[in-house]
């Protein structure tokens, strides 16, 4: 029997599983480690992390399932996007590595615009705006914060592709994790001269990119030992985390939009062709689909908000039957009506990015009075972020992109109530799968594809994920969020000034 493992990088923790020639998930292992925040909007971490929880997490699954090393033929690798790893001449990590959620270099998006000629024109050259969470204005931090680390500087890696080289000696991405550095040509998937030309920096700097099912390498002696492997064993492309969490969704094929919550929140619908957002709310990215481009809405602190309530404020709550508090306060909202009783959350706890674009955007509760009680406040924060990734699937449905199915993944497919809401608010049936395993299954099916077990990835789909069942809405509470979401929908315009005073008196802090 061939095994594939995919093994998924991500912001709490990794996870890797195991998966035989069908598809069939063996086994899963977790290993968290810890996220670094020097000052208000900074994120970090040690990508040293990253490689003992890879190593950690592959043992563990090989022990689960009990499969010998030779079997497993390929590992596909995912993980979070837009993370900066900083490696001097000797491959030696220069500084923690910037993550996605960074907030930190709003000067340096303004640099990168203006040296393209503006914000049209940088559209033009690799189909997105300059946002913080993006690649390229960290490394322009870097140049223009900590020169010292700069002139060190030989290679910038992105979070998953730092493992690649420890598994396989390379410097190799791939094209969907690749776009969302903002250096590259996404319609002509390859980097782009002419953009790194305007920012004075060095080709050399950027992994060599090739299309996610490709073979990349096979593991190094020291590599295989660690994780107890055959050298044989390839590693392909992959996949940054949202695309790969779409393969493993099935979404890859045209009028297919998934729905993911996790610590950030995605609307990711595929596309035959680059689409473009002319304002450049949505992100345009490759697929992990070979020729094929994806669409792709992000909210910053969407299951982050849930988390922050739930961990930071409600410590204290538990539940009936040693329920853990995620269930006992989702056990509270559930009670409460649709539409909070007129209470609204922003869940713009770290800024945002889509529609806003603003790191300085702040969360707040609008609405609140003495009737409001716990369960009030969890289902607002539930809505809330329900409301934000509605404010993608309203733009990606104004550019005529078809949708005709949405399949909901994450902590979103999990629980009732999420799912329900989603229906609701979106106004459209939720589909939830068979089994819904994220990038981790996406990757170890691009891993069956570069070993030929699939002739392609749309064929490893069509064999090994099924459809489970369909969330409808519910006509009333429906009714009551096409109420309060408009309202929601001005709050941030409304606020946004004292947003960023206030921001400015937390940096201050």
């Amino acid at each position: 029997m061939t095994h594939y493992l995919g093994i998924d990088i991500g912001t709490s923790g990794t996870k890797t599983l195991l998966i035989d020639e069908s598809g069939k998930v063996l086994a899963e292992a977790d290993a968290n480690y810890r996220l670094h925040q020097p000052k208000p909007g900074w994120t970090e971490q040690d990508p040293e992390d990253w490689w003992n929880a890879t190593i950690k997490t592959v043992r563990k699954v090989m022990k689960i399932a009990g499969v010998s090393a030779d079997s497993v033929r390929a590992i596909g690798l995912s993980g979070q996007m837009h993370g900066s790893v900083f490696l001097d001449q000797k491959d030696r990590v220069i500084r923690n590595a910037l993550l996605w959620n960074d907030q930190r270099t709003t000067a340096e998006c303004e640099q990168i615009t203006s040296a393209a000629g503006g914000r049209k024109q940088l559209i033009k050259m690799v189909a997105n705006p300059a946002l913080t969470g993006f690649q390229a204005p960290k490394i322009l931090w870097l140049r223009n914060r900590e020169p010292a680390n700069f002139k060190r500087l030989a290679k910038v890696l992105l979070p998953k592709d730092e493992i690649r080289r420890r598994l396989t000696g390379d410097y190799i991405t791939e094209v969907s994790d690749a776009s969302g550095t903002l250096l590259l040509d996404v319609v002509k998937r390859k980097w782009s001269k002419k953009l790194m030309d305007r920012l004075k920096l060095d080709m050399n700097l950027l992994p060599r990119v090739v299309e996610s099912e490709d073979v990349t390498g096979t593991l190094t002696a020291e590599a295989a030992k660690k994780l107890g492997l055959s050298t044989s064993c390839k590693v392909v492309g992959g996949a940054g985390d949202c695309a790969a969490g779409a393969i493993g969704n099935g979404v890859v094929k045209q009028g297919i939009l998934s729905t993911s919550i996790g610590t950030s929140g995605v609307m990711f619908v595929h596309s035959d062709q680059p689409e473009y957002d002319t304002a450049g709310r949505l992100h345009t990215f490759c697929h992990a689909v070979r020729g094929k481009w994806h669409m792709m809405g992000v909210n910053l602190t969407s299951g982050g908000s849930l988390q922050w309530w739930v961990d930071s404020i409600l410590q204290g709550l538990k539940g009936v039957n040693a329920k853990n508090r995620y269930e006992a306060a989702t056990e509270e909202a559930a009670a409460i009506a649709a539409g909070s009783n007129g209470l609204v959350f922003l869940p713009y706890l770290n800024g945002e990015r889509t529609p806003h674009a603003d790191p300085n955007a702040r969360g707040s509760f609008v609405g609140l009075n003495l009737s409001h009680n716990r369960g009030h406040l969890t289902r607002a924060v539930m809505e809330g972020i329900t409301f934000a990734l509605k404010d993608s699937l309203d733009i990606i449905q104004s550019l005529d992109v078809p949708v005709r199915q949405i399949r909901a993944s994450g902590g979103g497919s999990k629980n009732p109530l999420w799912r329900q809401m989603q229906a609701d608010v979106f106004g459209k049936k939720i589909t939830t799968l068979e089994v819904e395993q994220g990038p981790a299954y996406g990757v170890a099916l691009l891993a069956a594809v570069g070993n030929g077990q699939y002739r392609s990835i749309e064929d490893a789909c069509k064999a090994s994920i099924q459809i489970a069942e369909q969330t409808s809405p519910d006509r009333k509470s429906a009714k009551a969020y096409k109420q309060t979401f408009p309202i929601y929908r001005e709050l941030y315009a409304q606020l946004n000034n004292s947003m960023h005073a206030l921001s400015a008196l937390q940096s201050d802090a």
